[in-house]
């Protein structure tokens, strides 16, 4: 009886097994969240809802149907730019992709949109990873080159990046191409070029859509960069009369106020964006600003609250290796402004062990031994940082004040002058350092 036991019992755990899958109940599709504000004004939020819901009864009736999970990833990766719920939106997006990969290994579009969203949370090499099996499916189409280009940029692969860059341009110039073609201008140094393209990226788009707009922010931060106020002002105005409330273009009129000196409207501005969007940079800009206003309590207690939110971030993307935003490059610099520099150091390091090429990266690190007195450590990494020959006003700034205290005071005079020539409004902070560095010679 016994020889016949095992097999009786083997045979009735795979029917077990079998109708547990059979019968599971599949599981809960995330649902859309109300949105609030200004964000839940006009025809864009009823379009969004309405699409949602058509996708969500979708996949209650036929809960495999991929073409309906990849239409609702893409509309939640959506909302998660338009309300800054990365979070939230990210990780819903992600458990579809996910169920669509599972399934369809090779699948084109789950592939490309999962490697958005690994670049979106700083999974560079992950976001690099997934674009590159995604090109090998299919060569010819110009999204996943801009995947490629991206992720080569944030890994500090310049050349490969620009390569990526082309053959997007190559195979559909329009204006996701154009907005990356004046990125990689911009970081090679050639302002005037990247202004161009980003002009062409906002004229290829449609007006009022967020791609579009977030791109006429970025020509206004172009042009904040150069210190041409009066331009940045007009494309931030534009962009609010095209998109009523939007976070990013109240923020950047908080950042021509700040740089006019009027504390108070910026704070306002800023205070608005905050209300709308979740982005720690809001209130990372408070600090400064508060602190300007000289209003120190409420410039400690927004530096910690944009610790706490990045902290957070950091600490899913500790817990989960696929999925959680890696915000050690942002931990640097907030814990320089509350004094901290251990922690500083702690995170810079953190991110420059994930992508040491970076010339960004390579920036956060130097500025941060710079702060603790480390001037050879800094001039070392600041050396590396200028390699692409950027223009970076802030970034030349911090490069001649490190070769003033490490002893070059020739070349820190000259690019400190260089900084300030480019942009006169630069970083108050950062302008009085060199300022003073050069009246002292």
């Amino acid at each position: 009886m016994r020889k016949y036991l095992y097999p009786i019992l083997l045979l009735s755990f795979m029917a077990a097994v079998a109708a547990l899958v059979f019968f599971r109940k599949p599981e809960p599709v995330p649902a859309l969240k109300p949105r609030h504000g200004d964000l839940a004004l006009g025809g864009e939020w009823v379009n969004t809802q309405q699409a949602v819901g058509g996708l969500l009864a979708r996949l209650r009736d036929k809960p495999d149907d991929t073409k309906a999970q990849l239409l609702l990833a893409q509309a939640y990766m959506q909302e998660g730019r338009v309300t800054g719920d990365h979070p939230y939106y990210d990780m819903a997006a992600v458990k579809l992709l996910d169920e669509i990969l599972r399934r369809e290994p090779e699948n084109f579009e789950a592939l490309c949109c999962k490697a958005s969203l690994s670049l979106t949370q700083h999974h560079f090499t992950e976001g690099l990873a997934l674009a590159e099996q995604a090109v090998q499916l299919n060569p010819n189409n110009a999204f996943v080159y801009g995947l490629l280009c991206d992720a080569n940029v944030e890994l500090g692969r310049y050349p490969e990046a620009v390569r990526m860059a082309d053959k997007m341009n190559t195979v559909r110039p329009d204006l996701r191409a154009y907005a990356r073609v004046s990125y990689l201008r911009e970081i090679h140094g050639d302002v005037p070029g990247a202004i161009e393209a980003m002009d062409m990226a906002t004229k290829a788009g449609v007006g009022g859509l967020e791609q579009t707009e977030w791109s006429r922010i970025t020509l206004g931060h172009l042009y904040e960069t150069t210190g041409d106020l009066t331009r940045a002002e007009q494309q931030y105005q534009t962009a609010l009369a095209a998109r009523p409330g939007y976070a990013y273009a109240l923020a950047g009129l908080g950042r021509v106020a700040k740089a006019r000196h009027d504390y108070p409207a910026a704070i306002a501005h800023f205070l608005k964006a905050r209300a709308t969007v979740k982005d720690y940079a809001f209130a990372d800009e408070l600090t400064d600003l508060y602190r300007l206003n000289h209003e120190p309590a409420k410039a400690n207690a927004m530096a910690r609250e944009a610790i706490k939110m990045l902290a957070t971030d950091a600490k899913e993307a500790d817990d989960n290796e696929q999925m959680g935003h890696y915000a050690d490059r942002e931990l640097a610099y907030a814990y320089l402004k509350t004094n901290e520099p251990d922690k500083a150091l702690e995170h810079a390091k953190a991110e420059y062990e994930r992508r040491p090429d970076n010339i960004d990266v390579q920036e956060t690190l130097a500025w941060v031994h710079y702060k603790r007195g480390e001037y050879a450590a800094a001039r070392k990494l600041i050396t590396q940082a200028r390699r692409t020959n950027s223009q970076n006003p802030t970034l030349l700034c911090r490069a001649g004040l490190i070769a003033t205290k490490s002893g070059h005071a020739a070349e820190g005079q000259a690019l400190i002058r260089q900084a300030l020539t480019i942009n006169p409004h630069l970083s108050l902070e950062l302008a009085e350092e060199g300022k003073q560095l050069l009246a002292a010679r």
